[in-house]
């Protein structure tokens, strides 16, 4: 037969990818604003770390902005340059600070450095001499041990009749390190630390709360919230029924079903044991994509007859995942559905709307933090625009 001269028919690329992200830009709006009135009278920041979370920071921060946030928090400059355009009058905090050779990054793009210890205090005063005001946070350690001045070294600058008038911080901050669990001892003993350093920087607003300390209520809201992974539709506090809406929908081509024998195994190790005759999901999907290769079982790669590990979604049933994950493919066991129903083709839900990305995470032993900041770059990302 003579090879034909029609051109194949183009795909589009979402419906053609052989893993592929749907990013629910409404539900994203709404758990910010969900965030927000939670927060009282204090207003809600937008963080947007890590190419916000992992769903792209571009859209993540236009629907951030059209939704009414106009405070931000990025990791570092280069974060804060990025999104300047993208939120013009927006106040863009920056969590690393300033640092010798970056700081007319800051002075140029209007960004805010938040000062973590004496030596970036020291460093931005230096950088002031010439230019004269330029606000900053003052980052106050109250009980994490992580980055921040001590509580002490707060109160000191606070008294010191020499502080010079050009050092005007706009916001007095510390990070919570157990609001995820509400009874933990320390919340209480940080709260404290931090209203006798926001006494001494009267008239200074002030921020403490995480997506879980905004849980604990009016006493941690101050004047600014910093939601973070809540916004991203993920679970902020342990035991308690997560409110937020799913954001993000991970999905994978299933490249091929298997027939297995009772008594035969699959994947590296022989790792999935089978106890009866079984129908495997060969997919698209692996630890190259930010599916980690612990999902297999709580950090345990083998797999008995008894799921442990995480499971899929696939027409209307949840499904168990076998084996190892490798590079590029993952198991997954189909026997419980119908026969004719799974074709390869295929795309099996790896975590979104019926199957929750924090349950995915804990069977790996991780939290869903990780697993949105790990997705690779092979999937094909697909946005619903909040209306």
């Amino acid at each position: 037969m003579a090879p034909s001269n029609t051109p194949p028919v183009a795909l589009p690329a979402f419906e053609a990818a052989s893993n592929r992200l749907t990013i629910d830009l409404g539900a994203l709006a709404d758990n910010w604003r969900t965030m927000n009135k939670l927060s009282g009278k204090a207003r809600a920041a937008a963080v947007l770390k890590a190419n916000a979370y992992g769903i792209g920071v571009k859209p993540a921060a236009e629907t951030l902005y059209a939704a009414g946030a106009r405070d931000f928090f990025v990791a570092d400059v280069e974060e804060g340059v990025a999104l300047r355009p993208l939120v013009p009058d927006g106040r863009i905090h920056i969590l690393a600070g300033m640092w010798p050779g970056n700081e007319q990054l800051f002075f140029d793009y209007g960004l805010v450095p938040i000062i973590n210890s004496e030596e970036q205090l020291a460093f931005f005063m230096s950088a002031l001499s010439e230019r004269g005001d330029h606000p900053c946070v003052l980052h106050v350690d109250t009980g994490m041990n992580r980055l921040g001045l001590t509580a002490d070294e707060a109160l000191a600058l606070a008294g010191d009749p020499a502080r010079p008038a050009s050092f005007s911080p706009i916001l007095v901050m510390s990070h919570l390190a157990c609001a995820d669990d509400p009874t933990h001892p320390l919340n209480r003993r940080q709260l404290e630390s931090f209203r006798t350093v926001t006494a001494a920087f009267e008239g200074i607003e002030s921020s403490l709360a995480n997506s879980a300390g905004v849980h604990l209520g009016p006493d941690f809201h101050f004047d600014l919230t910093r939601p973070g992974i809540a916004t991203y539709g993920g679970e902020a506090v342990n035991g308690m029924a997560n409110p937020m809406k799913p954001v993000v929908t991970a999905q994978a081509r299933i490249l091929q079903i298997r027939r297995v024998r009772t008594g035969e195994t699959a994947s590296y190790g022989g790792s999935a044991q089978f106890a009866r005759d079984s129908r495997v999901a060969i997919v698209a999907i692996g630890y190259a994509d930010g599916y980690h290769r612990s999902v297999s079982g709580g950090g345990v790669t083998l797999r008995q007859a008894t799921p442990s590990g995480a499971f899929g979604f696939l027409h209307g049933h949840k499904v168990p995942h076998l084996g190892r994950v490798t590079m590029d493919l993952s198991l997954f066991d189909v026997t419980d559905l119908p026969d004719n129903v799974v074709r390869p083709g295929d795309y099996i839900e790896l975590f979104g709307n019926n199957i929750a990305i924090d349950d995915v995470a804990r069977a790996g032993g991780t939290i869903g933090y990780e697993m949105l900041t790990s997705l690779g770059a092979r999937y094909e990302r697909a946005y619903i625009e909040a209306e």
